[in-house]
């Protein structure tokens, strides 16, 4: 049999017939016969943007343990919310998802919109999340399309033309397969063969339930698509942070601004981050207070998805007599508040070697 022999309806069949015999057990998913709850479905679509199953689960069921229904999450606090989020990164997500459930309730009556093009008008929501979340949620035939999809589509029907600009077709050749019957299912199915059949690298191809409509298959390049533009080099950019140590042994922490990258946390100081090093002079000047400011050894290096950073760290004794923007944490609070994965290197690294 042909490669394109297969119709779009026998594919879809297919796929919902090994789903239901290998579907992924997540905490996000309802039982078999339960309705989809719209609030679980959407904080775990924004969750799972750029982030692994296995990395969101136990954050996933922490949240819904704290706000159970969207009514708490809207009623919850800015820095609670991504308190409970520190770890998960791209913080933009939590900033939006409460913005999201306020929305919804202020704007909505508490009830999810049902359509991609409603969806899309809230905080947070992007094509793939709305498609997704009308699909799983209110069961529309919605076609998502992402990184695993776009995989599994591109290798189905052989498209060699490179991501991104592969983009656009490969959704209209998504569109063609997902069917108007338990179009959540299918969604979910197609996902779970992305993720555990048609990996990557060496995809389980003998497992799978499209090898005789698959094209990549029959040729034998499989594992050469999707073909993709050369990610860039990452720039390296540099900062300085500064360990202010009060006379009582407290520590200055400060919020970075709302907008941004790590917007709203909490962070020991840091000055702007430039793509050249920090001369020692131009550290003093962006430090928080007036002190003594001395480098600790070595620097501390964290990656961004678009750039890498080394921070070297000063410390310096403040008086803590004199107003400074920021609060006084005791060392061992720190736990108290929301900070970055880098705020969090940095303050192990200025513990280790004040």
């Amino acid at each position: 049999m042909s490669p394109t022999a297969l119709s779009s309806a026998v594919l879809a069949a297919a796929l919902l017939a090994w789903y239901g015999a290998h579907g992924r057990d997540l905490p996000w998913r309802p039982a078999p016969g339960a309705p989809p709850d719209p609030y679980r479905v959407w904080l775990s679509e924004i969750m799972l943007q750029q982030t692994t199953v296995a990395t969101v689960a136990p954050y996933f069921e922490k949240f819904l343990g704290r706000w159970p229904r969207l009514e708490d999450l809207a009623a919850a606090q800015m820095d609670d919310v991504l308190h409970a989020w520190q770890g998960l990164g791209y913080y933009a997500r939590a900033r939006n998802l409460l913005r999201c459930a306020r929305q919804i309730v202020d704007s909505h009556g508490g009830v999810f919109p049902q359509d991609e093009a409603a969806l899309l008008q809230l905080p947070g929501i992007g094509a793939y999340s709305a498609a997704a979340i009308a699909a799983i949620a209110f069961g529309c035939p919605a076609t998502i399309l992402d990184g695993n999809v776009e995989r599994v589509i591109a290798r189905l029907r052989r498209v060699e033309t490179v991501l991104p600009a592969a983009k656009k077709e490969l959704h209209r050749l998504a569109a063609e397969i997902t069917p108007a019957e338990r179009p959540g299912d299918y969604a979910q199915a197609i996902m779970d063969l992305g993720a555990t059949i048609c990996t990557p690298r060496k995809p389980a191809c003998a497992r799978c339930p499209w090898r005789a409509a698959c094209g990549a298959f029959a040729a034998g390049v499989e594992e050469s698509l999707p073909r993709r533009t050369p990610r860039p080099v990452r720039p390296l950019r540099h900062g300085a942070a500064f360990w202010a140590v009060r006379g009582d042994g407290q520590i200055l922490l400060r919020r970075r601004p709302e907008n941004g990258l790590l917007g709203g946390l909490m962070e020991v100081p840091t000055s702007g981050w430039h793509e050249t090093k920090w001369a020692p002079c131009a550290a003093h000047r962006a430090a928080p207070a007036e002190a003594c400011w001395h480098p600790l050894p070595g620097v501390v290096k964290h990656g961004f998805t678009h750039f890498r950073i080394e921070v070297a760290v000063y410390a310096g004794r403040v008086d803590g007599r004199r107003a400074v923007d920021g609060i006084w944490c005791p060392p061992g609070r720190f736990g108290d508040h929301a900070l970055s994965t880098l705020s969090r290197k940095i303050i192990r690294h200025a513990e280790t070697n004040s």
